[in-house]
C-alpha cells in the first residue's frame, strides 16, 4: 500500500497492560510524524499489521493467546515485512527470550520498566531506519519503471526492425503481409498447445515473419519464375534457407536468432527427407518444426493471383498425411486442437486479394 505524501508514520503497540499501552502510546504520539495504533489483543494486531503497512511495531513478549515470538514470527512470513522495524518488550532478565525474539527477526528490544529517555530515542532511530528503507524502496520502484519503459522501447524497436525486415522479403516474393500475420500466429497457437510458455509464443510471433528473409538473395529470374522450377533452379531456391539464417544469426537480439533458427530448419522435415541439412525428428529445432506446419497451411489455403486456395479440408488432409514424415505430429496435433483459433486467425487477416475476389 503506497504511502500518501507527508502521512505521520504508523507505530502499532501490542500490550495486554492497558495501562502500558497508554504509556508507550502517548510517548509516541510526542515524537513528531509519528501515530500510535494501540492493540491490547496480539490477534487483532496482526491482522490489522497485515492489512495495513505499519512503519514500527513495538510487541509485549508476555501475551495470552499469542506470544510476542510467534507475533514476530508471523509478521516475518508475510510478504513484503523484511524492512519492516519490531521493538520487543521484555524484562531484563529473559535473556534467552531476546535470543529466541532476534531469531525470529526483532530488531531491537525495550526493557521493562519502560523509561521514556530509551524508549523515545529507540523508536526514533527505529523510525529513521524505516525512512531510509522506505526511500531505498521508492528508488527501487522508480528505477523499476525506468527500466520497463526503456525494455518496452527497445522492443518496440526490435519489433519495427523485423516488421521492416521481413517486409523487405516480401517485396520480392508474390507471398503477402497476410500470410506473414497468419502463419506467425498459427506458430504462436502451436506453441501454446505444445505447452510452451507466452514469453516463448511471444517471440515465436515476432521471429516466424523472418522465416523467408533469405529470399532475399534468390535471383529475380528464380523467385518471380511463374511456371516450374528446374531441377538446377530448385537448387538455388534451396539455398534461402542458409542465406537467412546467415543474415541473421549473429545479432545481439534473441529475436533475430530465433528467427535464423526459423530460417534455417523451416523447410526440413521430420523423416529428414528436407533441406538444407537433411535435419530430422527432434534434431530440428522445435521452432523449425513448428513454423514448418504453420507456413505449409498457410501456403495451401492462401489464394494467389496465380493459384486459387486449397479447401481447408484437403489442406487438413494433407497436414495429417503428412504426420511423421513431412511434419512432427505434435505439432500436426496441436495445430488441429486449436482449430477454432485457427478459423479466428484467418478471419482477422484476410488477403487483399482474397477480399477482392470474394475468396
Amino acid at each position: 500500500m503506497e504511502r500518501p505524501p507527508c502521512s505521520p508514520m504508523n507505530v502499532v503497540v501490542v500490550d495486554d497492560t492497558p495501562l502500558n499501552l497508554v504509556l508507550m502510546g502517548k510517548l509516541v504520539d510526542r515524537l513528531p510524524m509519528a501515530r500510535a495504533q494501540g492493540f491490547e489483543g496480539p490477534v487483532e494486531a496482526l491482522a490489522w499489521c497485515l492489512e495495513h503497512e505499519p512503519d514500527l511495531i513495538i510487541v509485549d513478549y508476555m501475551m495470552p493467546g499469542m506470544d510476542g515470538l510467534e507475533f514476530i514470527r508471523r509478521m516475518r512470513a508475510s510478504r513484503h515485512r523484511d524492512d519492516l522495524p519490531i521493538l520487543m518488550v521484555t524484562a531484563s532478565h529473559e535473556r534467552s527470550v531476546r535470543y529466541e525474539a532476534l531469531e525470529c527477526g526483532a530488531n531491537d528490544f525495550l526493557t521493562k520498566p519502560i523509561d521514556a529517555h530509551e524508549f523515545e530515542s529507540r523508536v526514533r532511530n527505529m523510525l529513521k531506519l524505516r525512512e531510509a528503507h522506505l526511500a531505498t524502496r521508492q528508488r527501487a520502484e522508480t528505477l523499476a519503471v525506468e527500466v520497463r519503459k526503456a525494455t518496452a522501447e527497445i522492443v518496440d524497436r526490435e519489433r519495427e526492425t523485423i516488421t521492416r525486415l521481413s517486409r523487405a522479403a516480401e517485396f520480392r516474393d508474390p507471398e503477402t503481409g497476410a500470410h506473414i500475420q497468419r502463419m506467425s500466429h498459427y506458430s504462436a497457437l502451436i506453441a501454446r498447445r505444445l505447452g510452451h510458455d507466452e514469453d516463448f509464443a511471444d517471440a515465436l510471433l515476432m521471429a516466424a515473419p523472418m522465416h523467408d528473409v533469405g529470399k532475399l538473395g534468390i535471383p529475380d529470374t528464380i523467385l518471380l519464375k511463374p511456371g516450374r522450377l528446374s531441377t538446377d533452379e530448385f537448387e538455388v531456391m534451396k539455398r534461402h534457407p542458409q542465406i537467412g539464417y546467415d543474415i541473421l544469426k549473429d545479432s545481439s537480439s534473441s529475436i533475430l536468432r530465433l528467427g535464423a533458427t526459423i530460417a534455417l530448419t523451416h523447410h526440413e522435415k521430420f523423416d529428414g527427407n528436407g533441406y538444407p541439412h537433411g535435419l530430422a525428428g527432434q534434431a530440428i529445432p522445435i521452432e523449425g518444426r513448428i513454423v514448418a506446419v504453420a507456413d505449409v497451411f498457410d501456403a495451401l489455403t492462401s489464394a494467389r493471383p496465380y493459384k486459387p486456395a486449397w479447401p481447408l479440408a484437403r489442406a487438413i488432409a494433407l497436414l495429417r498425411e503428412g504426420r511423421g514424415s513431412h511434419f512432427d505430429p505434435d505439432c500436426v496435433d496441436a495445430f488441429l486442437l486449436a482449430w477454432d483459433e485457427v478459423l479466428g486467425v484467418r478471419t482477422r487477416f484476410r488477403d487483399a486479394y482474397e477480399t477482392l475476389h470474394g475468396s
